[in-house]
């Protein structure tokens, strides 16, 4: 009885060690195989196992054999081949938002999509990475939870943390709650932000998820409906600086022609740009703050401010009070 049971297994078997264990460098022998399947109980020969390779093509498995008595088998596709693999990994070790013990937990998931000898160099990326972790292993409760809320449309409040002179994190606010009604999630600058709409100022705001805690869905649905279906994902970021939110403006810039690029970059297909002689002027749509003017003077005197005049006028002020401290 028991081994008929094994001889059920025995594709199963066989599977699993084309996955883990074979690549084009590494192909399994029919005495590979037949020894693995006997160390584990299960008795077979050249012709079984010549049948279940062909099932396991039916099956839609990309089984490679190499012809010759040093042949073998090996898999030649994956769901996720090596470098695709290698790109995740990359993500996942340098997002700071993931811990370290989350990062090392994920990678080692990942190398179950590639063999074990491909999963070698995968180690080998990460002994490289050296980056500024997070530490807050709350934050994929967060992510969950924001998730949720948006797919059942509801709200969410959190308590949420701010930085102290002293270097310390402390609630925000004595601990209060925050009330908000999801947007979407955001990745920036290599962090991750919560864009949401808060019911209480009323507009839409921006929150590190590493900084909330304590999330949790509420019974009553989300508010602000026309403020976030006015968001376009794919250009907010362009338009924030730093996700620190501002008025929207249209500003108008005059700039050297090599600039073209700096602002292409910068804004995608939200910027308009023409030649106009020597220089290049351009519009484009933007979330006034102190980040926005920031930016604008690391361009220095290759750009200059049109319009509008409130725009102008704010530039002004931001370098004369920098000036004013020299």
């Amino acid at each position: 009885m028991a081994n008929q049971q094994n001889q059920k297994l025995k594709l199963l078997r066989i599977m699993s060690y084309l996955l883990k264990d074979s690549d084009e460098a590494h192909p399994l022998s029919m005495a590979d195989i037949i020894g693995r399947l006997e160390s584990d109980g299960i008795p077979a020969e050249r012709k079984s196992i010549y049948t279940d390779m062909a099932i396991l093509e039916d099956y839609g498995l990309d089984v490679i054999m190499i012809p010759g008595k040093s042949g073998g088998y090996y898999l030649g596709s994956r769901e996720f081949e090596l470098p695709e693999v290698k790109l995740l990994v990359d993500a996942v070790s340098a997002s700071k938002f993931i811990t370290e013990k989350k990062s090392a937990e994920l990678v080692k998931k990942l190398e179950s999509l590639v063999s074990h000898e491909q999963a070698k160099q995968l180690h080998r990326q990460v002994v490289v990475m050296d980056r500024l972790k997070a530490d807050n292993e709350e934050i994929y409760y967060a992510i969950d939870e924001i998730y949720h809320c948006i797919d059942t449309d509801c709200r969410m409040r959190f308590q949420y943390l701010e930085w102290t002179a002293d270097g310390k994190l402390q609630f925000r606010h004595d601990g209060a709650f925050y009330e908000v009604s999801p947007a979407f999630l955001l990745w920036d600058n290599e962090n991750y932000y919560l864009v949401a709409f808060d019911e209480k100022a009323g507009g839409i705001r921006h929150y590190r998820v590493d900084k909330i805690r304590n999330a949790a869905a509420m019974d009553e649905k989300r508010g602000g409906k026309e403020e976030r279906e006015a968001l376009r994902l794919s250009d907010y970021s362009k338009q924030t600086f730093g996700m620190f939110a501002g008025e929207t403006e249209t500003v108008r810039l005059r700039a050297t022609t090599d600039m073209a690029g700096v602002f292409r970059d910068r804004f995608g297909s939200e910027v308009t740009m023409r030649k106009d002689k020597d220089a290049l002027l351009v519009r484009v749509p933007v979330q006034l703050s102190p980040q926005f003017y920031g930016w604008l003077t690391g361009l220095g005197s290759k750009v200059e401010v049109l319009g509008p005049d409130q725009v102008r006028e704010g530039y002004k002020e931001y370098l004369s009070d920098i000036l004013s401290r020299y």
